[in-house]
């Protein structure tokens, strides 16, 4: 196993467990199951476990396995507090309480608030005094780092990074998001301050491993440089120095030993040029089943209106080439919860961001299709449901 360091020079294996998806059996964690994967993860060398407050049984089979191994002392803990649910500090201590009791433990390695979407998301925290809660739990030693995962666009990361002396953080990254979301500004922003970027989605969710398109699959088989999809994309992100641990959410024993033989031969700069020309024409095979030939470059924002244009596009694209609620599942993360998310129904038609787009893309109407696909009805229900529970 390789590793890079923290802020505070610990090793971190640059492959991480992500626990979201532990295997279920009569609709609880399959611990016995869940308990071989971790353990030969484990002893190959993994050491950073990453779990959340909301993943059904997952703080508590993971605890109940470091205990029963007695290796809780041996690897780090990250777990998140559900800030979307908090509206008190007493609330914040109760959740942390809580998952102390689940985890078997007296401390957590990594802490993260979780799902930040907005700046507003910290700001409302700051007012119950979650700055001075931090520093009381870190003094004490039962979080020894904090940091915070992150959906939304590069602007709001990066005012939300500079907003606190964070520890670390976590974003969503691979090679089809290199330009959305905190994006490859976002983590070369981060890494600039000295703050290690935890990596999600590494394989979106398993759609560059299973549903490539099928030019794609067969494009990598041919290639003797790259043994599957799952490997050519870990080695396209443990390829850039500034990601520090790459999360993969494995859930059987054959992913657990392919991953780890893959993380224990990497290195930075040591991806092929063979590897990166396949990368780049997945790209090209993957854009020509787009429904807008957007690029998330971005010179179409800000919109006046706060739309965001290049997500939606985004998550407007991805309907084409796989489950359409993926796609806006992700749209309702990363804009439907932001304290303003400006949905496409605010475009008052001003054509500016068309006069700047490099694509000549007819921004105005194409926001009007993405729209209807993204928010039918019932999803419109339902992010203003969640919007009034979550007091957004």
């Amino acid at each position: 196993m390789n590793y890079r360091k923290d802020r505070y020079e610990n090793p971190i294996s640059i492959l991480g467990y992500g626990c979201m998806r532990f295997s279920k059996k009569g609709g609880s964690v399959d611990l016995d199951k869940a308990e071989s994967e971790i353990m030969e993860a484990y002893k190959s060398g993994v050491n950073y476990f990453d779990t959340a407050y909301i993943y059904p049984g997952s703080e508590a089979a993971l605890g109940q396995i470091l205990e029963k191994n007695q290796i809780r002392s041996k690897v780090n803990i990250a777990t998140k507090l559900p800030q979307y649910l908090a509206g008190s500090l007493k609330a914040v201590d109760k959740f942390f309480a809580e998952e102390l009791l689940r985890l078997r433990t007296d401390y957590i390695d990594y802490y993260l608030m979780h799902m930040f979407t907005s700046p507003g998301q910290w700001d409302k925290l700051k007012t119950y005094g979650i700055e001075e809660w931090i520093a009381q739990r870190k003094q004490e030693g039962s979080i020894r780092q904090i940091g915070f995962s992150f959906h939304g666009n590069t602007a709001d990361f990066l005012e939300i990074l500079n907003a606190y002396d964070w520890d670390f953080c976590q974003i969503q990254y691979n090679y089809i998001d290199e330009f959305s979301q905190a994006g490859v500004e976002g983590l070369k922003a981060a890494a600039a301050k000295g703050i290690p970027v935890i990596i999600m989605e590494p394989l979106r969710g398993g759609k560059l491993v299973n549903q490539l398109p099928r030019e794609a699959k067969e494009l990598i088989g041919a290639s003797a440089a790259v043994s599957n999809p799952a490997e050519l994309a870990f080695r396209w992100l443990w390829d850039q120095p500034e990601v520090t641990c790459v999360l993969s959410g494995m859930n059987s024993m054959e992913m657990v030993r392919e991953n780890c033989e893959a993380a224990s031969a990497a290195e930075t700069s040591y991806q092929t040029g063979e590897e990166k020309e396949i990368i780049s024409q997945i790209k090209k095979i993957i854009s020509r089943f787009e429904l807008v030939r957007c690029t998330g470059c971005r010179y179409c924002m800000p919109c006046p209106r706060g739309v965001d244009i290049p997500m939606l596009f985004a998550c407007y694209n991805r309907t084409a080439l796989g489950n359409k609620g993926s796609a806006r599942k992700e749209y309702f993360q990363n804009v439907g919860l932001r304290r303003e998310p400006a949905f496409a129904t605010r475009c008052i038609g001003c054509g500016k961001c068309e006069s700047h787009c490099p694509q000549g893309i007819p921004i105005i109407q194409k926001l009007k299709e993405a729209d209807r696909t993204i928010r039918p009805l019932p999803y419109k229900i339902a992010i203003s449901v969640a919007r009034k529970f979550l007091k957004l």
